[in-house]
């Protein structure tokens, strides 16, 4: 008798994001790394792309989702599932795309905007890597796109640091030989469908045998989805309007030894110092546009993933959220950081319920949710930190001098900001709705400029021109020391 094979289903939470594509939301995640050309462009300036195709091929190998579909049975067979593509071509997903001269930041990043605006061919995996030749100095943009339905954060972290190496010179492997495993059957799917149905079923009896068990962890988990769905609703302000399909970047450089000296000094966190800045952020961008911020507070959904990623391991979404009271009228940066500190501190021992429970369950199947989702009042915008590699790295014998993370608006939160720490940077994105938020360069400014306060007294005045929200990409000099860090 054959031996049953495991079908990767999707998990609720994986189901929970495909659904948003449905209402014309966008849930592709990624990220821009500015790589030294120097080994990768030839004496025109052109990508030399068939050696960074022979140099990643073996490297995308290990990631198996990357040469996988997303497949979706018909009524009655389950949950969709992940299956592999019948053929695989490396070219289709590594493409170039150069920038107009002289390449500035701007420029850049709209053309991150554009390529993310293009939807995938689910006839293939769902995900890109596009370089991007044009910039000053020899440099490149390396725009690493994937559907959310692929991974998290810490998982796209995870899949991205596949393709790198620890040195210039790494070794050049011939690409294994891979032969895809057939679609399942019509059978196939039938059963296993049935033995999950099956399995369900013996959990929930479980769960009726042993009520007092059922409760305990009901009552575990309840200060969580408190948080979420009886605190007080998060206050009217301009930042949350039903999003539309254009977005608006901005990034701002950091470094991230002074931030963990401003956390140690003020028994806070790396992850609190950030949320103190956004807070800054979103102070200025609010009395910009005349609103009222005083004794303002607003609430700050913080993204948390259970995964511990290895490159190339991690895949799929395991997600959970931490509901933070930002008191942006606060204009004091370190009482802004207290506060915010021991807010942190005491929800973080509550238990979070675990991705796939029945709740998301639940959730994940509920269309009218997405449909209410615009006029939601559970918060104000969306805040995600993800640790990043502590040592320089090299993709395709290129040095990585900046990495920055990408995240996208939706529903009503028309700024979402992403945080990514490398290589003793500490970098972050704010991702605005264009219509909505037209003006997160302001945003952006307050955040630079609450770093700048908080940081002051540790630096002192070299803070200021230390880095900033910069208007064109710089040329960093000698490659950032590395440092393991602990958030």
């Amino acid at each position: 008798m054959a031996e049953t094979r495991l079908l990767e289903r999707l998990t609720a939470s994986d189901l929970f994001l495909l659904l948003w594509d449905d209402y014309g939301w966008s849930t592709d995640i990624g990220g821009l790394a500015i790589l030294d050309g120097a080994s990768l462009l030839d004496e025109d300036g052109g990508v030399r792309l068939d050696a960074v195709l022979r140099h990643l091929e073996p490297r995308v190998r290990s990631v198996p989702r990357f040469r996988q579909l997303l497949y979706r049975p018909r009524f009655g067979l389950g949950w969709p599932l992940w299956i592999d593509a019948p053929s695989f071509d490396l070219a289709e997903h590594i493409r170039v795309h150069a920038i107009a001269a002289p390449g500035d930041q701007n420029q850049l990043l709209r053309t991150c905007q554009r390529l993310a605006r293009r939807p995938f061919d689910s006839a293939r995996p769902l995900w890109e890597l596009w370089l991007l030749p044009g910039l000053p100095d020899r440099q490149v943009g390396a725009f690493l796109k994937l559907h959310h339905v692929l991974a998290d954060g810490p998982a796209a972290m995870a899949a991205f640091g596949a393709l790198l190496d620890r040195t210039a010179d790494a070794p050049v492997e011939g690409a294994p030989p891979w032969t895809p495993a057939p679609t399942p059957s019509t059978g196939e799917l039938l059963r296993d469908n049935l033995r999950r149905r099956r399995h369900e079923l013996t959990l929930g009896w479980s769960g009726l045998v042993h009520p007092s068990r059922t409760l305990r962890l009901a009552r575990r988990t309840l200060p969580a989805w408190r948080e979420v769905l009886t605190e007080k609703p998060a206050p009217r302000t301009s930042l949350n309007h039903p999003v539309g399909s254009e977005r608006r970047l901005t990034i701002v450089r950091g470094r991230l030894d002074p931030i963990k000296h401003v956390a140690h000094l003020h028994h806070a966190t790396v992850n609190d110092v950030v949320l103190t800045a956004v807070a800054g952020g979103l102070r200025q961008l609010l009395a910009s546009r005349g609103e009222d911020v005083r004794g303002l507070v607003q609430r700050a959904m913080v993204t948390i993933s259970h995964h511990e990623a290895r490159p190339g391991e991690a895949q799929g979404n395991t997600p959970g959220w931490m509901m933070v009271p930002l008191p942006v009228g606060e204009p004091d940066p370190v009482r802004r950081l207290t506060s915010i500190a021991a807010e942190t501190s005491a929800r973080k021992s509550r238990a979070r319920p675990e991705a796939g429970s029945g709740i998301f369950r639940f959730v994940a199947c509920q269309r009218i949710w997405y449909r209410l989702f615009p006029r939601q009042r559970s918060v104000n915008l969306v805040v995600s930190n993800v640790p990043g590699p502590p040592m320089q790295l090299y993709l395709a014998g290129a040095p990585l001098l900046e990495v920055f993370p990408l995240l996208p608006p939706m529903g009503n939160l028309t700024l979402v900001v992403a945080a990514l720490s490398y290589a003793g940077q500490l970098n972050l994105t704010a991702a605005a709705d264009q219509d909505s938020c037209p003006d997160v360069e302001v945003f952006a400014r307050g955040l630079r400029s609450a770093l700048d306060d908080l940081e002051r007294p540790i630096l002192g005045s070299e803070t200021g021109v230390r880095a900033g929200v910069a208007e064109s990409v710089p040329t960093p000099n000698a490659p950032p020391t590395p440092r393991v860090s602990s958030r």
